[in-house]
């Protein structure tokens, strides 16, 4: 039979203990079991709703798409004819009531003036045109 005596050495430090003290871990699993089981029965309520039967409306008219083109030498096109500023201007005071409203398709050229760009696109903008898209603007990425 061994029996232990104490410290054999002769230093006065406390022995160092190997066991991992699991009370704290415990009590930390046994809080978030406790809140685990209080969530859960909020998550499992429903709501009923009355959806709709039947297929959803389909959109009967497609909107008309208008092409704006810019060329190099920054002369604008309205459908693929040559237009001045002011002709622009009075074209998309034309189309800006239409319902459904058109969709304009602006499409620059890369050596293009920004200028023309912007004031293309300002106009549209002032003219209440929502639906305004840049077309081509992967020329642009380098």
């Amino acid at each position: 039979m061994g029996m232990h005596a104490g410290n054999t050495s002769s230093s006065d430090e406390p022995e160092v203990m190997m066991e991992i003290n699991t009370t704290p871990l415990i009590d930390v699993m046994l809080v978030l079991l406790v809140m685990l089981i209080i969530t859960i029965p909020i998550q499992l309520h429903s709501v009923e709703l009355a959806l709709p039967v039947g297929a959803p409306p389909t959109a009967l008219l497609k909107p008309e798409k208008i092409r704006i083109d810019i060329d190099a030498q920054s002369v604008l096109y309205w459908q693929g004819l040559p237009v001045t500023a002011a002709e622009l201007d009075d074209n998309m005071k034309a189309i800006a009531p239409r319902q459904p409203q058109p969709e304009v398709h602006i499409r620059p050229d890369k050596g293009s003036q920004y200028a023309v760009f912007a004031n293309v696109l300002a106009s549209s903008r002032r003219l209440g045109l929502n639906k305004i898209a840049v077309i081509g603007a992967e020329q642009f990425v380098q």
